[in-house]
């Protein structure tokens, strides 16, 4: 009997240890495994050796995801994602799951499928926001904002990417912290605001160094050498970006050193060194085949056509560019966008319902409770008073029966008024992806069709010079269906939004014009404002109209542009100090017709003032 129980204390004890053991382990391959990947990846072997499934279910999950973590920051995204599958496959345990559908979402996002990496994101910030893990909701949220940014959709990359990074300072995670920044900075560099974006990717790298993350820092100096390439400071781009190089070597990360072997041959490709490029092109190339990162493909392909169109081999240079295309269009599929709207809306939808039905288990359990208080107390008063109880009691009961009528009123009008606005919603996006399907589809064939007449055969001048412009008015069209479709997605637009619409057309203006000043100015009181989806794009649109009739005709050196409080009323203000017009002899044109519909469309004053040779002012009073 004593043998047996020692048998049983010895085999138990043994267990417990070896559950440590690898708990420990586990933790500290992936404590280092940034800095010494292979390492990590020789750790967690050791886990997986001597051990089955059976044996430890849960830690040797978790090892198999954490060798699915370390593959991909390796570039190797494919078997990084076969490992976070088989973890999911052999353990039902909550964070296990978590990590291996956020690692399964950002190998699907560096591989381009994007709806696939949002529906992983969206499982995982399920299962972290029912475990009230706000950091760990962080990093999600940073992610499905990189999914946005990548497809072009701003202001939710922008709104994602906010609330991981308000998270992160809250709890002082500096790891967290780079990382919102910086890619907040990838999304205002897309923007165009090249100061803001350098500004952020060095916070980044700041923040890296600190931690001494060879990883990141390789990354942030990446960055930081993309920004100082766009603002044309080529030697500070070129030192930024071999640094970054020999940080990702010395990881051993393929996808890092193929990126950045692309950023370099850009650069000198950019300033006519064209031998020098060929050698960093052939290296990338190399790379960006091994990690298979769809964007440095993509990036690759490009260059080469870029390449020997400057070396003049107009037939290598379309063979390129054709093998890009072809590339390219197998992985960028139209309906994304929308797909991905309609998985939000899904999980949303999913996420009130569930809110709803506990705030109803609350509800009947309050009642349930006071119910028994009140017999209680009724049964007391029987025994003093039969009188006064049976008052009490029908007053009670009258009280308890109005009060819950008034709840069940409320939680009805809850439930309409949320149905009501999904439906209104759907109804929108319905509309916003057959315009993106339908229209968006057909201009952006047009203009690929533009693309392969040029680059195939040689046209005489004025023809050429026809199909660019028939080029860049498609290109201006669908820049107007996305903002069309970006009001159309919204409930209401913020001042904000407005602001930043107008500010990024004003930019686009000033860089295609020349001889023309552009400011724009806003009154600070004015940003707490919200606007329609209907108002916000007509003055959009109002002042979008004013702008070009100002750059078309005017003959101006400034444009002006104001918004500012008129006593009860909001004002915006185009002003020009152009060649003007007599007001008693100009005709109008479909331009100022449509300005005026749009201002009475809102509810809104439309004021045009002009003299000859004393400039224009249009003004729309709300």
């Amino acid at each position: 009997m004593k043998q047996l129980f020692l048998i049983v204390f010895l085999t138990l004890t043994t267990s417990l240890f070896s559950q440590s053991k690898l708990e420990l382990l586990n933790d500290k391959a992936m404590d280092f495994y940034k800095e010494n990947p292979q390492k990590a990846l020789a750790m967690l072997d050791t886990i997986l050796g001597p051990y089955t499934i059976d044996d430890f279910p849960v830690e040797q999950a978790r090892t198999i995801n954490n060798k699915g973590i370390v593959f991909r920051d390796l570039g190797e995204l494919e078997k990084a994602k076969a490992f976070s599958q088989k973890a999911l496959s052999v353990t039902n345990e909550v964070h296990v799951k978590a990590s291996a559908y956020n690692n399964i979402g950002a190998c699907n996002r560096v591989l381009g499928n994007y709806e696939e990496a949002l529906t992983a994101y969206l499982e995982a910030l399920k299962i972290y926001e029912s475990l009230n893990s706000t950091e760990k909701q962080a990093t999600v949220n940073n992610n499905i904002g990189m999914v946005y940014s990548y497809l072009g959709i701003v202001d939710k990359a922008v709104e994602f990417h906010l609330k991981a990074k308000d998270i992160f300072e809250k709890e002082q995670n500096k790891k967290g912290m780079s990382e919102a920044y910086n890619n907040l900075a990838i999304v205002y560099a897309n923007e165009g605001d090249l100061q803001k974006a350098l500004d952020y990717f060095k916070y980044s790298l700041k923040l890296e160094e600190e931690l001494n993350s060879k990883k990141g820092i390789a990354e942030s100096t990446n960055n930081v050498g993309a920004v100082f390439y766009y603002l044309q400071e080529i030697d500070s781009a070129l030192v930024y970006f071999n640094k970054s190089v020999d940080a990702e070597k010395s990881i051993g990360n393929l996808a890092g050193v193929g990126t950045t072997y692309n950023n370099i041959a850009d650069v000198l490709m950019e300033n006519g060194r064209l031998s020098e490029a060929k050698k960093y092109l052939d290296s990338a190339h190399v790379y960006v085949n091994k990690s298979k990162v769809t964007v440095d493909m993509e990036m690759s392909l490009q260059n080469y056509s870029r390449y020997y169109e400057l070396k003049g081999d107009k037939d290598k240079a379309l063979e390129y560019f054709k093998n890009y295309s072809k590339f390219r269009d197998s992985t960028l599929n139209l309906e994304t966008n929308s797909k991905i709207a309609e998985l939000e809306i899904q999980y949303n939808t999913e996420k009130n319902e569930k809110e709803i039905l506990s705030q109803k288990a609350e509800l009947a359990e309050k009642e349930l409770h006071l119910n028994r208080k009140n017999t209680y107390i009724f049964g007391l008063i029987i025994l003093a008073v039969v009188v006064a109880l049976l008052g009490a009691l029908l007053y009670n009961q009258q009280k308890l029966k109005n009060a819950q009528l008034k709840k069940e009123n409320q939680l009805k009008d809850a439930l309409l008024k949320i149905e009501t606005q999904n439906r209104l919603q759907e109804q929108r996006l319905r509309i916003s992806r057959d315009l993106h399907d339908n229209i968006g589809a057909q201009l952006t064939f047009i203009i690929s069709s533009l693309d392969s007449l040029k680059y195939g055969f040689t046209l005489p001048e004025k023809l050429s010079d026809k199909l660019s412009k028939i080029g860049i008015f498609t290109k201006s069209t669908i820049t107007d269906l996305r903002d069309t479709i970006w009001a159309m997605n919204k409930n209401e637009i913020s001042f904000e939004d407005l602001r930043s619409r107008i500010s990024n057309f004003i930019e686009k203006a000033d860089l295609s014009t020349q001889h023309i000043d552009f400011s724009f100015h806003v009154e600070e009181q004015l940003k707490q404002t919200q606007f329609s989806s209907v108002t916000g794009m007509n003055i959009y649109r109002i002042v979008q109209e004013a702008i070009n009739n100002a750059v078309k005709y005017a003959e101006a050196s400034t444009i002006k542009v104001e918004a500012k409080t008129y006593g009860e009323s909001m004002q915006f203000q185009v002003e020009d100090n152009g060649k003007g017009f007599n007001l008693d002899h100009v005709e109008y044109g479909n331009g100022f017709h449509n300005m005026k519909k749009r201002a009475e469309e809102i509810g809104a004053k439309l004021d045009i003032q002009s003299q000859e040779a004393a400039g224009t002012s249009i003004t729309l009073l709300l």
